[in-house]
């Protein structure tokens, strides 16, 4: 029996190993990571961010624009991304195949796809895209992203529904954890939050649509706010 066990469990390794899994977050600080460390920190083994209130107006955070956490461990292209997520008020999201602009006075500024959520109900589980083309499926949609007559805004198509925008929210836990699920493989991206799919889309506005960079967490400017990440779980797929 005792060997029976040994052998299981060499053999999980092994698959998480030929599988590609990488550690981003070893549950104890911020190694690995960049960020304005007066918003972030780790907290009861979760990634925490925040937004103070602004001593002039408390109903305001001191955050002047949205910044983030970035994973400097590498990039990623093809991958499958799994984390749990909990938020008191404001918007969050994890940036994903994104790349670093000039920073701002309150920290990193990022640019590219975001798994989007929220304290709200209507912004969870959509792809927008950060410092780029804006919302690229709303939730529950099935999506077509072409190329748009400027060359910049593009034509966001309709093609299909993945799930019930109403149904999705309900599945949501307020101020509670939740699982999130981001994969990506070549132009193709899905969204899934408590193993209901948010959305589905294939990216095919070539010229700017992004196949390989940075993954980022979101702290976004508005409200004082509260949002934690932990049990996050890469593969990459290639």
């Amino acid at each position: 029996m005792k060997l029976h066990l040994a052998l299981a469990s060499f053999f999980a390794v092994l698959s998480l190993a030929s599988a590609g899994e990488t550690e981003i977050f070893n549950g104890k600080d911020l190694t690995g990571w960049e960020g304005n460390k007066d918003l972030w920190s780790v907290k009861d083994g979760a990634i925490t961010g925040i937004t103070p209130p602004d001593p002039a107006d408390p109903k305001k955070g001191i955050i002047k624009h949205n910044t983030f956490l970035v994973w400097k461990g590498g990039t990623v292209g093809d991958f499958e991304l799994t984390f749990q997520y909990r938020i008191e008020k404001g918007n969050s999201g994890v940036q994903y195949r994104s790349k670093e602009l000039a920073p701002g006075p309150f920290g990193p500024i990022i640019s590219g796809y975001q798994a989007d959520f929220e304290a709200g109900k209507t912004y969870s589980g959509i792809l927008y895209e950060e410092k780029g083309r804006g919302i690229l499926a709303k939730r529950g949609e099935k999506t077509v992203i072409k190329p748009g007559p400027d060359g910049k805004k593009p034509v966001v198509e309709v093609t299909g529904s993945v799930g019930d925008s109403a149904a999705i929210q309900a599945a949501i836990k307020e101020e509670d954890w939740n699982e999130y699920r981001i994969v990506a493989k070549g132009n193709h991206v899905q969204h899934f939050i408590n193993n209901m799919q948010t959305v589905d889309v294939t990216d095919d506005d070539t010229a700017n649509a992004p196949k390989e960079g940075l993954l980022a967490l979101q702290i976004h400017q508005g409200p004082p706010m509260v949002v934690q990440f932990k049990n996050f779980k890469l593969v990459e797929t290639k």
